[in-house]
């Protein structure tokens, strides 16, 4: 067993519901197999356990580590592609990287730099967007799996629209998403993800084999793109008889509590309903909405309807794998939106980038670090002297210290991250 020492921040309830910040300095939490088995006062912890090792986090401050609930693997040599739209950047940027994935040297090049960079963030659960390709998307759950990081993932599946090379049939999306499944959903800490690209790019028979797929994949989860962009969602209801894009899903039972569907920039109510009512869950990509000029996302519109929401990257339009930079950019979208966004508080960004995300994935054994919960977590201790350091020390609170850190903290403040108790190097 070991005890870790420190100030631990977490949200193990939901700051939207009238949660509060959990913040104990001091403290002790005692890891056996990975699992925190207790949690109190340091001294009493160790009098507890005088014989067991102490690792002292003290110079630092300890976080849930985070979830991150939609970023695509093939992109992340795409980051920067700025000054497009959404369709235009998937032609200019992102489907050019996604057909390289051919190449299974290049996959497994970028599948480790894709894993290494969502460590390096403090970003210990993720549902990845997959690849065209099967053997690219092998090579990130191997790369994942040498990493220890918790990934969902899967085949991303087309059948008209983009680059030929990209597109597929229902027959063999089926036969080799199983497959892939087969070989990986369950196997350490990976999971699989059913995962059409969108609904622009897939017919409905190829939605209807997705439906297959999550009936013959048990606990698979279901993921794709939804009311990004307004030019996609008025093509998308061409393509479906002028059918709102969720029911593009729901039409083939692939709205419910398994499902998350990144964006939902400009949802209709009749939609905001139908995903509350499916316990479907919402990914907010605050960084690629803004910089591919999508829109400001109507946070308040969701939880007045009870929609589930998280955080996610979405690299490559996002702008790196840092939740801390989501969470501030998710708080200027608010602000901007002035009396019909929703005031964000440190707790609320700091739920949206961890328990919110597990409760997303059906991970219930992370997202806060109660007794009970796998230790999954991040020490974050910025450089001495660096304005993040400086703008702690002189902060009034905790709560006040976290707003801090979500303003000014970077991956380079993340100096060490543990996936199941284990230190990840």
């Amino acid at each position: 067993m070991t005890i870790f020492r420190g100030t631990f921040i977490d949200t193990p309830e939901n700051p939207f519901n009238g949660g509060n910040l959990r913040v104990d300095s001091e403290t002790g939490l005692l890891v056996q197999d990975g699992v925190i088995v207790a949690r109190g006062p340091f001294l009493e912890i160790r009098s507890a356990h005088p014989a067991e090792q102490v690792v002292d986090l003290t110079d630092g401050v300890v976080l849930p580590g985070f979830v991150d609930t939609h970023v695509h693997f093939p992109q992340i040599r795409a980051v920067g592609g700025l000054g497009l739209p959404l369709l235009e950047w998937l032609d200019r940027y992102a489907l050019p990287e996604e057909a390289r994935m051919a190449d299974v040297s290049y996959a497994t090049s970028v599948a480790n730099e894709f894993v290494r960079g969502l460590a390096a963030a403090g970003t210990t659960s993720a549902l990845v967007f997959g690849a065209h390709y099967s053997d690219a998307v092998d090579a990130l759950f191997n790369a994942a799996s040498g990493v220890g990081l918790r990934v969902t993932s899967g085949l991303v599946l087309s059948d008209r629209l983009l680059r030929p090379e990209l597109l597929t049939t229902p027959v063999r999306a089926y036969a080799e998403s199983l497959a892939l499944a087969n070989r990986w959903h369950g196997v350490g800490r990976n999971r699989y993800a059913v995962t059409p690209r969108f609904s622009l790019s897939c017919t409905d028979d190829l939605l209807a084999t997705c439906r297959e797929l999550m009936d013959a994949i048990p606990g698979a989860l279901f993921t794709s793109h939804v009311n990004e962009n307004e030019a996609e969602i008025a093509s998308v209801a061409d393509l479906f008889g002028g059918a709102d894009y969720v029911t593009t899903y729901d039409r083939h039972g692939l709205v419910d509590r398994r499902t998350v569907l990144a964006h939902n920039v400009h949802p209709t109510d009749v939609e905001l309903k139908m995903l509350a009512t499916s316990g479907a869950t919402v990914a907010h990509c605050p960084t690629s909405n803004a910089a591919l000029g999508s829109g400001l996302f109507p946070l308040s519109r969701h939880l007045q309807y009870g929609v589930r929401v998280a955080l996610g990257s979405d690299v490559g339009a996002g702008t790196g794998f840092s939740l801390l930079k989501e969470g501030l950019q998710a708080y200027f979208c608010q602000q901007l939106l002035a009396d019909q966004g929703r005031p964000l508080t440190a707790a609320h960004l700091l739920y949206l980038s961890t328990t919110a995300g597990a409760e997303a994935l059906d991970l219930p054994q992370v997202g806060h670090l109660s007794v009970g919960q796998h230790f999954d977590a991040q020490l974050l201790r910025p450089a001495d002297g660096s304005p993040l350091a400086v703008a702690i020390t002189h902060a009034e609170d905790t709560e006040e210290a976290l707003a801090r850190i979500f303003t000014l903290g970077t991956p380079a403040d993340v100096q060490a991250v543990w996936i199941n108790g284990t230190l990840l190097h």
